[in-house]
């Protein structure tokens, strides 16, 4: 009989660098239908030709995509919050991706925020765990 492989153990995630990554992953989605939507509705200044919707729509997707494997740093969620900049600044162009932003960043917020807390109370309980009844 041969043996199994061991497989490593899975990194311990926390609760922000779950709810933050589940968020840019969907505002991912919403990022690049924001870019067909400057591209459709020729938002863009006239001197720059409306497909660069498409190619801003496209990379700000791309990059929130990367920046989830970088959540579990500081720096990770700075970047994610510079990201929310981004999406709300879009609003000069397209009034409906100011909503957006206000949704995604709120939740965005909530996330890092709310994450962040539960985090601190499981290190709490971890670190003097309550005594059985």
């Amino acid at each position: 009989m041969t043996a199994q492989p061991q497989l490593p153990a899975r990194r311990k995630r926390g609760a922000a660098e779950s709810l933050a990554t589940i968020v840019l992953g969907f505002e991912s989605l919403v990022a690049f239908l924001g870019g067909l939507a400057v591209y459709g509705l020729k938002a863009l200044p006239e001197p720059i030709a409306s497909w660069w919707g498409i190619v801003a729509g496209t990379t700000l997707a791309v990059l929130m995509i990367v920046v989830t494997r970088f959540t579990r740093y500081r720096w990770g969620i700075a970047v994610g919050w510079g990201l929310q900049a981004v999406v709300a600044l879009g609003a000069f162009l397209v009034p409906a991706l100011g909503l957006v932003a206000l949704v995604f960043g709120g939740m965005y917020g909530y996330a890092t925020i709310k994450g962040a807390a539960i985090d601190r109370h499981n290190a709490q309980l971890a670190a003097d765990p309550p005594e059985p009844a």
